[in-house]
């Protein structure tokens, strides 16, 4: 599904290379359920955005679905994330003006996708997460929880090969976090692969396998 074959990745201040990423090898399978632990300044932010092809490596290979993506123009990474990849944030990143159904649809008016086949699409995955009864609120009038109901509505709503959380419990108390660590696991349970950042113990404890990233190097490993 995944794959990370030396990877490096460096910033260039002034006349100085400062390394972050130190050679990742990380394979992760179809139907996998994998956090990524990691400190602060552990490089797990710059290794999510190289997985969600937001950012390229200095070195090394990133595979998805065994096709190599390193060098792809910005325009093929673009449409690549679109199809691929469904994107959970912490803050949510929904459009305050928009209503959750408009929110979820989002993605799908980069496609050649019918307004009306939209909107049941839509309609179908806030009816998957529980909130089809809120589907003409805006933002502002859901909570933190359903917010995140809709962001991951939205990302599963182009049929990706795999979600990717940035922590997405990050911005929940502890019971709207566990409801949806549970909502992941259902998704899970039905066959989607799933990715987690996360700095916290209790949401790695929930995922299937868990891989820690410290000083930019992979402390455990998968085969």
């Amino acid at each position: 599904m995944l794959k990370l074959e030396g990877i490096h990745k460096s910033y260039r201040q002034g006349s100085q290379d400062f390394p972050i990423l130190k050679g990742i090898d990380l394979h992760v399978r179809e139907g996998d359920f994998l956090a990524i632990m990691g400190p602060s300044g552990s490089g797990k932010s710059t290794l999510m955005n190289i997985i969600g092809c937001l950012d390229k490596a200095s070195q090394g290979r990133y595979a998805i679905e065994g096709a190599d993506v390193s060098d792809l123009s910005d325009d093929a990474l673009s449409d690549l994330r679109n199809q691929k990849i469904g994107f959970v944030f912490q803050n949510f990143n929904l459009m305050p003006k928009l209503t959750a159904c408009q929110n979820v649809e989002l993605p799908l008016t980069y496609m050649k996708i019918s307004k009306k086949e939209r909107r049941e699409r839509a309609l179908e995955m806030l009816r998957l997460v529980g909130l089809e009864e809120r589907s003409e609120f805006k933002p502002m009038e859901l909570s933190g929880g359903q917010k995140q109901r809709v962001a991951i509505a939205r990302a599963l709503v182009t049929n990706p090969s795999f979600i990717l959380g940035d922590e997405p419990t990050g911005a929940l108390d502890t019971k709207t976090s566990v409801q949806i660590m549970d909502l992941f696991k259902e998704f899970n349970e039905a066959g989607k692969t799933i990715v987690i950042i996360t700095h916290e113990p209790e949401v790695a404890e929930r995922c299937k396998k868990t891989v820690i990233l410290r000083d930019g190097n992979l402390e455990s490993k998968l085969d």
